[in-house]
């Protein structure tokens, strides 16, 4: 028997050393006596299979067994943070270059804490889009774009068409505005899923449909105000019964107060003059699409509320307003605007897009139309 290290475990490193006897002269080795066999041990070296046997099966602690144990899991890198492993072996090597700065966004990161959060297995929780804005003096603000813009308009031209054909053909076109306008508020508020909510603020809209045309265009403000009040009364008992927090309920009430309210404003479409209807509707959707060009924010607000005023001259012509139009246009596209503003808040995602940006400009030129158009016609 050899002296050398075990080949394989490291220097000085012997597996069976826990099966010999420590006692040996530390100047010079003496001749010892054999160690007793184990049981079938020397039919193990006498056989070569049967020394395979004895070696597979072998069940005790060895080196690679115990650092096998010792090895951190993939899942737990979590909780180890970043090591500067350039930083590490450039003080070891004095000819090395020196590391490339880092970008300002990542030097601003490391200036706001240590850039860590909670451990988890999942890991660490990256910083999220408009923070990343933030840190960069960039804007958090993402506008629709121009596919939404193109839905905006084909469901402002649906509206202008049909306010000429009659209330309860509009009433198709404005019952689909006020179920988007419902799912986007609430998906722009980050609260989703939210099916009572959608479900209670939709239900307010079709009762106020209903009342309008039951009661009339003349009866119009009380039927708004009417169901708009209940709906109020609606989600105040339905957050009582609640069993949230309390920071949750007041979040969840004013959501869904706010989207039943845009929803029920939404059916001043069906009680506006039809005239006033198929203009500023027309005027909302050049609007929005001006809006949607690749131009700086104020001249593109200005080539909106131009192109608007233009569309409300063009069709009141058409509706016998005349130049009266585009004092409604402009007004309508006003209102128009502020909703396309609000959609696009903080970083919304496509779904907020597609939802609260194409129903949004709609629903807030609903009480401009209604009352410019008592107004002007």
């Amino acid at each position: 028997m050899s002296n050398q290290p075990y080949e394989g475990y490291g220097e000085g490193y012997d597996p069976y050393a826990q099966q010999q006897q420590p006692q040996q002269a530390p100047a010079q080795m003496q001749p010892q006596a054999p160690a007793q066999a184990w049981p079938g041990h020397q039919q193990a070296y006498d056989d070569p299979q049967a020394a395979q046997q004895y070696t597979q099966q072998w069940q005790g602690q060895t080196w690679d067994t115990q650092v096998q144990q010792t090895r951190p899991a993939a899942s737990d890198l979590a909780y180890f943070p970043p090591q500067n492993y350039q930083a590490a072996a450039q003080s070891h090597d004095p000819h090395a270059q020196p590391p490339r700065p880092e970008a300002p966004e990542v030097q601003a990161q490391a200036q706001a804490g240590d850039g860590y959060g909670p451990p988890s297995l999942a890991g660490n929780a990256r910083i999220t889009d408009a923070q990343r804005a933030r840190l960069e003096g960039r804007s958090p603000i993402i506008e629709p774009g121009m596919q939404p813009a193109a839905l905006t308009a084909v469901l402002a031209l649906l509206l202008s068409v049909t306010a000429q054909v009659g209330s309860y053909a509009l009433v198709v076109p404005l019952v689909v505005l006020q179920a988007v306008t419902a799912a986007g508020w609430f998906r722009l508020n980050g609260m989703w899923p939210a099916r009572q909510g959608i479900a209670l603020a939709f239900a307010g809209a079709l009762v106020a449909d209903v009342a309008l045309l039951a009661a009339g265009r003349e009866n119009g403000p009380a039927a708004i105000l009417g169901t708009l009040g209940v709906w109020v009364l609606l989600s105040l008992v339905m957050q009582l019964r609640s069993h949230a927090d309390p920071d949750t309920r007041i979040t969840s009430l004013m959501a869904t107060v706010a989207s039943a309210a845009l929803a029920i404003l939404a059916a001043g479409h069906l009680a506006a003059e039809p005239d006033a209807v198929t203009v500023g509707a027309a005027a909302v959707a050049v609007a929005i699409l001006a809006r949607a060009l690749p131009l700086p924010t104020v001249a593109s607000v200005i080539v909106s509320l131009l192109a608007a005023a233009g569309a409300g001259i063009a069709v009141g012509g058409m509706t016998g307003m005349g130049a009266k139009g585009a004092l409604l246009g402009a007004g309508a596209a006003v209102c128009a605007l502020i909703g396309h503003r609000v959609a696009s808040y903080d970083y919304p995602s496509r779904f907020v897009h597609f939802t609260a940006g194409v129903a949004l400009p709609l629903a807030a030129a609903a009480p401009a139309v209604y009352l410019l158009g008592r107004a002007l016609v």
